[in-house]
């Protein structure tokens, strides 16, 4: 990876600022909210713009620090090392990833497999550490996950659009 530039610093630190609210407002509605943890993820938009306007390198490094405002504000519930791996390391790394797979049209194919390996981290965790059948776990990570990708799905290719013009520029200029 070369040097980072001043303008993609400045966009790192706007996909952090933006996954902070984001993720705020999922913790402080309780609809996206599950009784045993887990949210709808709103939070997760801003970590795969990130990784597709940036790359993929700079969106897990977004990704990343994004582990860290989350334990910073208390939003973590840690029960040892793998668990945090699976609930929070490979389910929120994972997003910077993102663009490494193929877009099709207006099928990000990354917001799905990212979502995906999210979605199976986290019903792993619910077996091993929770004591919760694979049935159950499936059926309880289910219940945010699917809202979480739907909204990835529809929203990450309509601000891609959006955003695509200006965001060509900005980085053209870094």
């Amino acid at each position: 990876m070369k040097k980072l530039t001043v303008q993609e610093i400045v966009l790192m630190a706007f996909y952090l600022a933006l996954f902070f609210v984001l993720d705020f407002l999922s913790n402080a509605i309780p609809f996206f909210q599950m009784p045993q943890g887990g949210t709808v993820g709103l939070g997760t938009v801003a970590l795969l713009l990130a990784s597709y306007q940036l790359g993929w390198q700079k969106g897990l490094i977004v990704a990343l620090l994004s582990i860290i405002i989350q334990f910073v504000t208390g939003a973590m519930y840690i029960l040892g090392p793998l668990q945090f791996a699976l609930d929070y390391f490979i389910a929120f790394a994972v997003y910077g990833l993102a663009s490494c797979f193929p877009t099709w049209g207006w099928f990000y194919s990354g917001v799905l497999i990212t979502n995906l390996i999210r979605f199976a981290s986290s019903t792993l965790s619910g077996v091993l550490f929770y004591g919760v059948t694979l049935t159950g776990s499936l059926i309880y990570q289910a219940w945010y996950m699917v809202p979480t990708t739907i909204i990835g799905m529809v929203l990450v290719p309509l601000l891609m659009k959006a955003l695509q013009p200006s965001m060509g520029r900005i980085l053209k200029n870094a």
